[in-house]
């Protein structure tokens, strides 16, 4: 994952253009995606896709040609989807089309402009104050054109066509933690579980900020009842300890194995409840779709200082810290997929379980809380409890009551109660 972010790491992305095609052509050496294409103009629920923005440089140089900032050093540089400028211009002219940081003097900022035509650049507040002379030439080039705004999808079919939703932006140029732990997570997310036999299809959708999640919204209209469980993936490379934010909703089964999932993990973490801000879920969990989506992240956005600065680096993120966000995906997966409802198919008295053959299904070190987890499945096989419930409400770790649902269903005490059609 850490090969990735760096081979992705001095790509200028944004929410349209080459950068982002460039990030997804090398992702597909990792995994299959399928990619679109949605023209500029075109509506997208109350929005419309914007132009789309291309840069090949940019810098400010005195005007006796020495190079104060260079696109090509930095690709933060550059005001995100600046309009293309050439021309001499005084300090006092210059100084409101310039960003920083006056509290950290040695980073340089990122900051867009994304459905607001302007010119500018972003350096440190020490590059700033360099600039001490009457006049600089400035050059930007860069075009805002009709085009497209690109994203891929990367679905994993399961036995039904019930979904879980991921998603990552790949708008964020040369930042790691936000935007590209997130890409690099979901990338080997979806390579792993490539190598899974799943009940739900597992849909990875990598797509900008904001208009990337309404664009897929107002594409798949259709497609939106298939969604059970959605959850953005942000910021999962820093040393911060994780953050689960809730669906709005706050009591989906997503919400329930998070919390599980974390609890399990032995990693630090907080459980905070939803707020109309932040990253994908705003727009799924907005009214008309009201679909269940949270967010995990580690460093919240806005929260650390080197967020949206240069200082998000490759310094910044962890091995480990991947290792344990990719884990943590995995599990969560893998818990959803196994957590279903079933009904005792022998409800009058207790089974005889012995003629069966159930004892005999019975192996390993837990025999005891298999045998435990067997009548606590059946007292609640009612098709109202899922296992991850019975599994508290019992005491007994979740995969016990998984193996006791298992071995019962194979002799045919036990039905599944929440199989979706089948692909």
């Amino acid at each position: 994952m850490l090969s990735l972010i760096r081979e992705l790491y001095p790509i200028c992305r944004s929410i349209t253009g080459d950068g982002v095609r460039q990030t997804l052509k090398i992702l597909e050496k990792h995994i299959p995606l399928e990619l679109t294409e949605v023209p500029t103009g075109t509506p997208v629920l109350d929005w419309t896709v914007p132009k789309e923005w291309n840069i090949r440089g940019g810098w400010i140089r005195s005007t006796s040609g020495e190079t104060i900032i260079d696109f090509a050093q930095c690709n933060l540089h550059v005001l995100n989807y600046s309009t293309p400028v050439s021309q001499r211009i005084t300090r006092t002219e210059l100084d409101p089309h310039l960003y920083s940081i006056p509290d950290q003097p040695d980073w340089v900022p990122y900051r867009t402009s994304y459905y607001t035509e302007r010119w500018g650049f972003c350096l440190s507040e020490k590059q700033r104050q360099r600039l001490t002379e009457a006049e600089y030439d400035i050059f930007i080039d860069s075009t805002l054109d009709d085009g497209h705004l690109t994203f891929a999808e990367c679905v994993l079919p399961g036995k039904t066509t019930d979904e879980i939703l991921l998603t990552a932006h790949i708008c964020h140029p040369s930042l790691c933690n936000d935007n590209l732990s997130g890409i690099a997570v979901a990338t080997f997310l979806a390579k792993a579980l490539q190598q899974s036999r799943l009940r739900h299809t597992v849909r990875l959708l990598f797509i900008p900020g904001t208009i990337g999640s309404i664009t897929w919204l107002a594409l798949n209209r259709q497609h939106i009842d298939h969604v059970r469980h959605g959850l953005s993936l942000v910021c999962l490379g820093d040393s911060s300890p994780f953050t689960y934010k809730r669906t709005l909703c706050g009591k989906t089964e997503l919400d329930h194995v998070m919390s599980h999932v974390l609890k399990t993990s032995g990693e630090p973490h907080q459980i905070i409840d939803y707020f109309p801000y932040g990253y994908d879920e705003r727009q799924f969990n907005s009214p008309g779709f009201a679909l269940a989506f949270g967010s995990l992240m580690r460093g919240q956005h806005g929260q650390f200082p080197e967020y949206h600065t240069s200082a998000d680096n490759l310094d910044f993120v962890k091995s480990d810290k991947l290792e344990a966000s990719l884990a943590l995906c995995e599990r969560m997966v893998e818990v959803l997929d196994q957590n279903r409802r079933y009904k005792n198919l022998s409800p009058y008295g207790e089974p005889q379980l012995g003629n069966r053959g159930v004892y005999r299904s019975l192996g390993g070190i837990d025999i005891a809380d298999t045998q435990l987890a067997i009548f606590w499945v059946l007292a609640l096989g009612t098709g109202e409890h899922s296992l991850l419930s019975i599994a508290e409400r019992a005491k007994l770790p979740f995969k016990i009551i998984v193996e006791a649902a298992q071995i019962l269903e194979k002799h045919d005490l036990l039905a599944a109660q929440d199989e979706s059609s089948e692909l």
